[in-house]
């Protein structure tokens, strides 16, 4: 079915747009939280059960990054021909069904290509929804950063209920016998996904598509945010080495399991709660300053497990990361939303979700390298700070734009 017309908001969109965005939240939830970050922790187990060294345990979240880099260069075309919220809710179901298939092969090839898939269809779900949920904060701007907020902030939710589930469904699967207790966790995980599409899709199906989906890429010049782009695309690249390599780091530093356990529970719980404290700053800043600021915290929380492995410093660390690195997501769709006309909405948000997946690709392998040589997993995430510093340099000098 082609998209030709925008439709009436639904009722309940209208009088309910907290539990509407918490609804859509859960794409987040599916397409970073389960999809992408439980990913950090099932790395060690599967590194140490396959026989990977750390650049081919890296090159795993590159190919989820490619993947998503393909997906987010084909979502427009798919949007220009579907309505959003099908490819959402597409995107979402073919996400949790991928994300069962690592529960079933061991061959390092198989778990790549699985990995690049998942990337791809985690990239129509994200974009739909980030499009989606500012429709909806137009709706209700009194509201907007908040919205905003919310929806990337549901990757908390998918981060907090995988570190408390799955280290037990692993612990669950060796006392069974299982050969590799990873692959029962990854079953979880695509059961996990599975309810959340279920649970999002009757809100998300509401929401009214805006008018460009049905046309061209409008009058959008990247240029014109050149800053913004380039400070996004070196938080792409540094932040992803701390979510992909962290527990690895805490488990060789040798940290509890249960402590490992609370650590990212409590970066999942900070993740969803930064819907909250970054809303002002979000409707505040139309420039690039909310991102300059986010580039600079996760900079500090990254270096911290790099220098110390003290017990309080590192959790101190989980917090101010899950707390920041999902609100500067969100605050390039604000930057979008605050500096370019509805009709390039789709395009702008394209355009930062393409440079954001090219970060993506590099960073994992990166550090993966770094790690594999002198200095270990503490030097990588010296160069993803360094990474995040930059980008809150070169995303300061964007500046609002006339429209």
């Amino acid at each position: 079915m082609s998209a030709t017309t925008d439709p009436a908001p639904h009722d309940f969109i209208q009088r309910h747009p907290i539990l509407t965005a918490l609804a859509l939240s859960l794409g987040t939830a599916i397409a970073l939280g389960v999809a992408r970050f439980s990913y950090a922790l099932l790395l060690a187990p599967m590194r140490a059960d396959l026989g990977w060294p750390y650049l081919v345990a890296g090159g795993m979240n590159t190919g989820n990054a490619l993947g998503y880099l393909l997906g987010a260069l084909i979502t427009p075309w798919l949007m220009r021909r579907y309505m959003a919220h099908r490819v959402l809710i597409g995107g979402a179901l073919a996400t949790a069904l991928l994300t069962f298939a690592p529960g079933f092969v061991t061959d390092t090839a198989a778990q790549l290509a699985l990995r690049v898939a998942t990337g791809i269809t985690s990239a129509f779900l994200f974009v739909a929804g980030g499009l989606l949920v500012s429709r909806l904060a137009a709706l209700h701007p009194q509201r907007a950063g908040l919205l905003l907020g919310l929806y990337y902030g549901g990757t908390g939710i998918g981060i907090a209920v995988a570190s408390l589930t799955v280290p037990a469904v692993m612990q669950a699967a060796a006392e069974h016998g299982a050969a590799h207790p990873w692959q029962w966790a990854w079953l979880l995980l695509g059961a996990l996904a599975l309810a959340a599409s279920v649970f999002m899709s009757l809100p998300a199906r509401h929401i009214p598509a805006p008018a460009a989906q049905a046309s061209a890429s409008g009058s959008f010049k990247p240029r014109s945010l050149i800053f913004g782009l380039a400070g996004y695309l070196f938080f792409g690249l540094g932040y992803i080495g701390y979510m992909t390599f962290v527990i690895a780091l805490l488990k060789e530093q040798g940290m509890a399991p249960q402590r490992i356990t609370l650590f990212f529970t409590l970066l999942g719980v900070a993740t969803f709660a930064s819907s909250r404290i970054w809303a002002r700053m979000l409707d505040r800043f139309r420039g690039g300053q909310s991102l300059a600021i986010l580039n600079t915290l996760l900079c500090v929380a990254t270096l911290i497990p790099a220098l110390t492995s003290q017990a309080a410093a590192v959790f101190a660390s989980g917090i101010l990361f899950g707390a920041c690195f999902l609100s500067a997501v969100a605050s390039t769709t604000a930057m979008v939303r605050h500096n370019l006309p509805q009709a390039d909405w789709p395009a702008g948000i394209s355009a930062f979700t393409i440079i954001f997946a090219a970060g993506q690709i590099v960073g994992p392998t990166i550090v993966g390298w770094i790690a594999d040589g002198a200095g270990g997993l503490q030097r990588g995430l010296v160069f993803s700070a360094l990474t995040l510093l930059a980008g809150a340099l070169v995303a300061w000098r964007q500046r609002p734009l006339e429209k």
